[in-house]
Order: C-alpha cells, then structure tokens, then sequence
C-alpha cells in the first residue's frame, strides 16, 4: 500500500455499521436461537437439564403399566353380595315357615276349644233330661204304676224335644209331601202308578234340621200317584 492510499483511506468518513448480527461477539454468535426458537447453540441437538441428572425413576408409559381386571373384580363382589342376600332370604324363608307352622297348630286348637265350649251349654241342659230318667226309673221301681211311668216319661220327652229346638233342631214334616232326595230318604217303594209322581207314603224315620241345614234326611216309603 503507498502512501498516498493510506492518506486516502485516512480522510473517508467513517460508516458508522447498525447490523447487530455483524458486530456480535463471537460467543454470543454461538448462543444464537435457532431455527426453531431453541436456546441451544447447536442445531437438532437438546440442551442439557441445568439441575443435572435426575435421581428419580422415568415414569412409565401407558403401555408399560400393568392393567388391573376391574371386571372381574367386580364380578367376585356381585357374587359375594348374591350369596349373602341368598343366605339371608334363606334364613327369612326358615323362620316364616316355622312362624306358619306354629301359627297353624294354634288355629287347630282353638278351633278345637270353641267346638268344646260351644257345645257345652246343650250338655249342660241334657244333663235336666237325664235326671228326669233317673227319677222316672226310680220311681217305677220302687211302685210299678205303669200311668205314672208313662206321663212321666212323657214330660222328659217334652223337656229335651225343647231344649233341641231351643238350639235349632226342627223335625223334618214328610208325610204327603212330594218326594225331595235332598231331604228325603227312599227306603222303601210303594205300589202304584209306575208313571205318577213320586210322593212320601209314610215316614219310616224321623228327619231333622239343624238351623235350616239337613242333619239326617227323613227315611220315607215312597209311592206315585
């Protein structure tokens, strides 16, 4: 270089240079975000962790998580819970049968009372009637008098015709009355026209009705007329 050269280069005015990236120093060049907005100086390449290495275990992915069987476990507590409400219906369907069967006999034997009791009271007037035999054999005993045997066996006839009606006993009245198999027993045939209606030629046995219910039919012989 001359020296002329240098004078020149001496007296041109100075560019003042505005491009920051020219001018940088070197080591921030080096720090230059890249292309993708990392703080690394080098392309493609992660910056390390500044704490430094983790002593703590990686956490495993979802496919290296062992899956637990929800439904079947699930499925094991369904089956205990049935079992226990099986045991317990089992149990409520014991003590109901034996409540029942306890309950049942208690109704047979105070059906059994009130039929006992109900039919006190007729044994206690039927016990009038057999002291009235008692007296009437008594006295035909110590002085036969066959009249007086007779009315007094009258009389306890009439006494326990009345206490049997007193509880709704009723003769059953058959005698020429259209023949009725409900009420009426056939035991004998009469002669007559094949073709007539049957009706009660005589009364054989005597019929009776408990409070309007048949308790022995009439034994009748039949005939037609």
């Amino acid at each position: 270089m001359t020296e002329n050269d240098r004078d020149d280069r001496e007296q041109r005015p100075k560019v003042r240079v505005t491009d920051k990236r020219r001018v940088r120093p070197d080591d921030e060049r080096d720090t230059v975000d890249g292309p993708l907005g990392s703080s690394s100086g080098t392309r493609g390449v992660p910056s390390e962790d500044p704490r430094g290495p983790s002593d703590e275990a990686p956490e495993a992915s979802p496919e290296e998580t062992p899956l637990v069987d929800e439904g079947g476990a699930k499925g094991a507590t369904a089956q205990v819970g049935a079992d226990e409400r099986a045991a317990e219906y089992l149990g409520d369907l014991k003590r109901l049968k034996a409540e029942f069967e306890n309950y049942r006999k208690r109704v047979l034997r105070e059906q059994t009372r009130s039929l006992e009791l109900a039919a006190e009271p007729l044994v206690a007037r039927l016990l009038e009637v057999l002291d009235e035999f008692e007296l009437a054999l008594m006295a035909a005993e110590a002085k036969p008098d066959f009249d007086k045997f007779l009315h007094g066996v009258e009389l306890v006839y009439a006494k326990l015709t009345d206490i049997l009606r007193s509880v709704g006993l009723e003769r059953i009245d058959a005698e020429n009355r259209p023949f009725d198999p409900e009420r009426h027993e056939a035991l004998l045939q009469a002669e007559g026209d094949p073709e007539g209606e049957p009706y009660v030629a005589d009364v054989l046995r005597t019929g009776y009705t408990l409070k309007g219910r048949v308790i022995r039919p009439a034994g009748v012989k039949v005939g037609r007329r």
